[in-house]
């Protein structure tokens, strides 16, 4: 292999991309695009829900314990109900996803301590939003039962009553919760996997659509030069997506980037090899760009949004499905991110991760010129 012709090869596939805004454009500018996109779009979290509340009540007891759920983050109360139709109405135009219920006896029976029946009718048709509504529902009851309870004890014994358990969760990593800081990373694996498959699915399709792989195979240059010289282009494009999108995630989405800066490029280039490889197998298969592009996506997108644990945790998978994660990249790529990004671990936590991309980016390039060379072989046999 010599490296001029490597250089050769490399720079008239940088001169392609820089005479084609199509190219360049789907380089650079489609993985911003997506990342901002995903990344104020794609979200878990579950704020301001909206709230109908019917107090049959209507005493200062009620009032509190309904400023329980106004006054925090969660719960917006959107207006008041007369009735149950107005609840079913609230619910069924989208007005509203809980139903807040407060009986007429809620003063007396919270006084004396006496159970209380408060009904929540919540709209389950998106099953993940209720789950944590009524989460939500049950956290906030429980701090304002808990606080009458203490009110009322105080005021008839004189003191408040200890607490058996002082229970204090601590939230590492992620303090605040939110669902951006992990969304983020994963979403950069996503973006790349697709990204960098689909930009050299086309490569070399496009020689043999328009004639020229001929020219190349009379010059001296052999398969493996041909290979390199144009996955190099397109990996110094994908580094640049990658440089470009941690910055993005640092000032433009605040995600804390708490581990080694070299790590995270070191491993987002060995990530980066194995699917720009990826996409240069598929363009070799295929016998047009029409078909290459359709199947890079199917190949990468799907898999690595579906399976890598990006969005899905694999653990809540059928037990077949968990082994099949096993063959997709991007799984091993979103666990050494979301560890460099949020837990600050490297390769003595990471290492098994890291190594196994080595070995998908070595398997890659071995496949695609082995796939290349056959692929020389059978077109030298039909024109003979």
């Amino acid at each position: 292999m010599k490296p001029i012709r490597v250089w050769a090869i490399a720079r008239k596939e940088f001169i392609h991309i820089l005479r084609d805004p199509r190219s360049l454009g789907m380089a650079v500018a489609i993985p911003m695009l997506l990342l901002v996109l995903f990344g104020y779009a794609l979200t878990l979290d579950v704020d301001n829900v909206p709230l109908i509340a019917w107090d049959q009540s209507g005493t200062p007891a009620s009032r509190e314990f309904l400023a329980y759920f106004t006054g925090s983050r969660y719960f917006e109360l959107r207006q008041f109900a007369t009735d149950y139709h107005d609840i079913e109405h609230a619910i069924d135009t989208g007005e509203a996803l809980v139903g807040l219920v407060i009986p007429r006896d809620f003063a007396e029976r919270a006084k004396s301590l006496s159970p209380v029946r408060v009904q929540a009718i919540v709209d389950g048709s998106d099953s993940n939003t209720a789950t944590i509504a009524m989460g939500y529902l049950d956290a906030i009851s429980m701090g304002y039962s808990k606080d009458v309870l203490i009110e009322q004890t105080q005021r008839i014994v004189g003191k408040a009553p200890g607490e058996p358990i002082d229970f204090r969760p601590r939230v590492w990593f992620n303090a605040d919760l939110e669902s951006k800081n992990y969304i983020i990373p994963g979403l950069i694996a996503v973006i790349m996997m697709v990204i960098a498959a689909l930009l050299t699915s086309l490569t070399v399709s496009k020689e043999w659509e328009q004639g020229t792989m001929e020219q190349l195979i009379s010059t001296p240059v052999k398969g493996p030069e041909l290979i390199l010289g144009k996955l190099l282009p397109y990996f110094a494009v994908g580094m640049f997506d990658v440089l470009l999108a941690v910055l993005m995630g640092e000032f433009l989405f605040d995600v804390p980037l708490r581990g080694n800066v070299p790590l995270l490029f070191g491993v987002s280039a060995a990530f980066l090899v194995g699917a720009l490889a990826l996409g240069m197998v598929i363009s070799i298969v295929a016998k047009s760009q029409l078909l290459a592009s359709q199947l890079a996506m199917i190949l990468t997108f799907l898999p690595s949004f579906l399976l890598s644990g990006f969005m899905y945790d694999i653990g809540n998978m059928p037990r077949p499905v968990q082994i099949v994660t096993y063959l997709i990249p991007a799984r091993y790529f979103v666990a050494l991110l979301k560890g460099i990004y949020l837990k600050g671990v490297g390769l003595e936590v990471l290492g098994v991760e890291a190594a196994l991309l080595v070995v998908f980016g070595g398997a890659m390039v071995v496949l695609a010129n082995v796939k290349f060379k056959k692929r020389l072989n059978s077109a030298t046999s039909l024109k003979g």
